[in-house]
């Protein structure tokens, strides 16, 4: 199934009623003042939850007096438990405070009113859609907008670069996590985010769960969101040539595997660990190959990341009662 491109003239206007933004926080309070205050100061009734991964006690109260001052509500994990599962830590205080719909959104992202209530009312008037908007760089060139993953191999390219020598049913959308709108009723029908992953690929597993429950990916060419990737660790594609953090690294390596583990059959299964020493090379090499002449530590998190994939990989299809 492909991605939809749609628009949405037929939305009413912002109606924030009975929705909500969350957003999950690691060590980035002044990004949360800077962007999402933007929005929750011009988008009354709009709930804002956001959750707060542990970082440092000075962070924690950052963020205390930031939510205080602004009526956000704050979840406080003790410690770092993740994207995915922070996401879900929200969505649930989220929906206890009344919730249906609800909009998630980077730190490092921001996104006029205008924008938001598109989102969340695509999703009211199809609750099966998980909805994405166009994420543009602050200099207005394109982040994302679509990306496929390649079932033969476990690759990931970007929609623009789709290859057509390919058949397009080994091919499988997804939309990034960096921002998304989903119903209450397509959220509990797929039970959120899985938390395996911790970090990087649990939007792509979100994407194959929509989608093999009955639901439907969809962009709205008339929503834009501002990314400014380097904020935080980054969600979705990366910049080609530019530096990558180690923790980026060792999870796109892993939770390739480890998708795969979850979701595929036995023969695709050993297709994709065949393939795991070049495409994990690949992933190195997004962060240029001049990063190595001063350290070998992205080299050893991606041989950490294919140990561990491997093994966490390898319990799964156990479980699963795979050979």
């Amino acid at each position: 199934m492909s991605t939809n491109d749609v628009r949405s003239d037929a939305i009413s206007g912002p109606d924030f009623a009975g929705a909500a933004v969350v957003v999950v926080n690691y060590g980035s309070s002044d990004l949360l003042e800077a962007n999402l205050t933007e929005l929750t100061r011009n988008a009354p009734g709009l709930l804002a939850v956001t959750v707060d991964n542990f970082t440092t006690a000075l962070e924690r109260e950052s963020m205390r007096h930031l939510s205080a001052a602004e009526g956000w509500e704050l979840v406080e994990p003790e410690s770092n438990i993740g994207f995915g599962a922070g996401v879900n830590r929200g969505i649930a205080r989220a929906r206890e405070r009344g919730a249906d719909r609800f909009l998630i959104l980077n730190p490092d992202a921001s996104i006029d009113p205008g924008s938001a209530a598109r989102l969340l009312s695509a999703v009211v008037a199809d609750p099966d859609a998980l909805v994405a908007p166009r994420i543009l760089r602050p200099d207005g060139s394109v982040w994302f907008a679509g990306s496929d993953l390649y079932l033969d191999d476990g690759r990931i390219r970007s929609l623009r670069r789709r290859l057509s020598d390919v058949d397009a049913s080994r091919i499988e959308p997804w939309l990034t996590g960096a921002c998304l709108a989903v119903s209450w009723q397509l959220w509990s029908r797929i039970d959120g985010f899985s938390d395996e992953y911790f970090l990087y690929w649990e939007d792509v597993d979100l994407s194959h769960k929509v989608v093999a429950s009955g639901g439907r990916l969809v962009s709205l060419d008339d929503a834009v969101a501002i990314h400014a990737e380097g904020g935080t660790q980054a969600e979705g594609l990366a910049s080609s040539g530019q530096a990558k953090s180690t923790t980026y690294y060792y999870y796109n390596i892993r939770n390739r595997i480890l998708f795969a583990a979850l979701h595929l059959s036995d023969e695709e299964y050993r297709a994709w660990l065949r393939h795991t020493p070049t495409v994990s090379w690949e992933i190195l090499l997004q962060g240029g190959r001049r990063q190595f002449l001063s350290s070998l530590a992205p080299l050893r998190a991606g041989l950490r990341g294919v140990r561990d994939g491997r093994r966490i990989g390898k319990r799964v299809r156990r479980t699963r009662g795979h050979a």
